[in-house]
């Protein structure tokens, strides 16, 4: 028997938010050893958990956007202190678009079945596999565009350390 969720809070065991036409439930969540069912939608989900790491969804994509450029499927920086940043796969407000977290990452690669779907597979760092219908191009500029983010905080961290130190 599934156990059903109301709300889930992202962490730094999150590997990817996935959506669910079910009844009971709106979204799955891949954690590093467990899937939970969650009845709040995976756009939700990402929206707490940006508030919960101090800034709006809305802020938070707005930044990233002034920082590199992009305007859709805008990777977002959930908390940046926390090092979880995620991107979508579609337009995060289209029932298909998944939530996956840049850090738990190993290797996006093409999938070598014909017959299915399936176009592309997200290897995670804990050997899970996670099949995906979106095209390995999207997924890979996706995950750079995420890479970029990352640096761009990074860097702003580091400014940021320097200049309370009065370097």
């Amino acid at each position: 028997m599934k156990i059903i969720h109301p709300t889930y809070e992202v962490n730094p065991l999150t590997m990817a938010i996935l959506p669910a036409r079910e009844i009971e439930y709106s979204a799955i969540v891949k954690e590093v050893h467990r899937i939970i069912y969650v009845r709040q939608t995976p756009l939700q989900i990402i929206k707490a958990a940006c508030l919960e790491g101090g800034a709006t969804y809305e802020g938070r994509r707005k930044a990233v956007t002034h920082l590199t450029g992009a305007i859709q499927k805008v990777p977002i920086p959930i908390n940046p202190r926390r090092n979880i940043f995620a991107f979508p796969t579609h337009s995060p407000t289209a029932f298909e678009c998944n939530w996956i977290f840049y850090h738990h990452i190993k290797a996006i690669v093409p999938s070598q079945q014909t017959s299915n779907t399936t176009q592309s597979i997200i290897q995670f760092k804990n050997q899970q596999e996670l099949p995906m219908t979106e095209s390995h191009y999207l997924l890979e500029k996706q995950y750079t565009r995420t890479a970029m983010c990352v640096l761009q905080y990074a860097t702003q961290d580091r400014i940021q350390t320097y200049t309370s130190l009065g370097i």
